[in-house]
């Protein structure tokens, strides 16, 4: 597997996490649709001479018709990132009352079941590759799967559900030469955050054990690429966090 000749889609990559794999992909030579629900990631993906198909990751025909347009820009798919998430911030019990329910089932309909929705559906594609290898797909867990923190309980629940979903859905493809992954981000410098004050980026930052400095979006980048051309790697979530443990 070479990524030069690979053809990938990256969910929620016009921003984040996604847009930097997008574009790393796209510097190796990767053919790549980018999937992502804000019609403005269409300028992004042209900017980096990518395909792009507005989706959203929790709709079945949404996510089908997206795929269908990959295949059809690509002739077939090698690889699928899921990058698509959200996080909020939410007590169990906080000083309005209960966790409210519909941001708890918002947060794992997309984070959880939208990707589920999106590796589902590529799968059959990379099967009809006919090739010992057909394919590699890469979810994005995080270390809150591990040791989440106050207020994270659904986005926590989110990631721990990608992170143990892994394995059985590696050995459920096995058969069809489809290897799955996860990488397990700690605090990233995307946009989100590095739009807040530089002390609180500063704070956060030191609490990385080494180096201590926010993740640079390309170091995700470079590992999903790593995944996909190291063929032994298979049913394994990958912490990309410089030790931080959480508290």
């Amino acid at each position: 597997m070479n990524l030069s000749n690979a053809r990938a889609i990256v969910t929620g990559g016009a921003s984040g996490l996604g847009a930097a794999t997008a574009q790393h992909f796209r510097d190796r030579g990767a053919q790549v649709v980018v999937l992502d629900r804000d019609e403005a990631g269409a300028a992004y993906a042209d900017s980096i001479g990518a395909g792009f198909a507005r989706t959203d990751v929790t709709d079945e025909a949404s996510v089908a018709a997206a795929i269908a347009h990959a295949v059809g820009v690509m002739d077939g798919i090698d690889l699928c990132v899921n990058c698509a998430g959200i996080a909020i911030g939410e007590k169990t019990v906080g000083r309005e009352g209960p966790h409210r329910l519909d941001s708890f089932r918002r947060t794992v309909d997309i984070n959880l079941v939208g990707s589920f929705n999106v590796l589902r559906l590529a799968a059959p594609e990379m099967a009809r590759n006919g090739r010992d290898e057909n394919g590699v797909i890469v979810n994005t867990a995080s270390i809150a799967a591990f040791d989440g923190q106050a207020g994270q309980a659904a986005y926590a629940a989110s990631k721990a559900g990608i992170a143990g979903m892994t394995l059985p859905v590696a050995r459920d493809l096995a058969r069809s030469g489809i290897r799955v992954c996860a990488i397990a981000p700690g605090i990233f410098g995307t946009p989100m955050l590095r739009g807040l004050p530089q002390d609180v980026q500063d704070s956060l930052a030191a609490e990385v054990t080494f180096p201590k400095r926010l993740g640079d979006p390309l170091e995700y980048a470079r590992l999903a690429a790593f995944i996909f051309e190291c063929g032994y790697l298979n049913g394994e979530t990958i912490r990309l966090d410089g030790a931080l443990r959480m508290r």
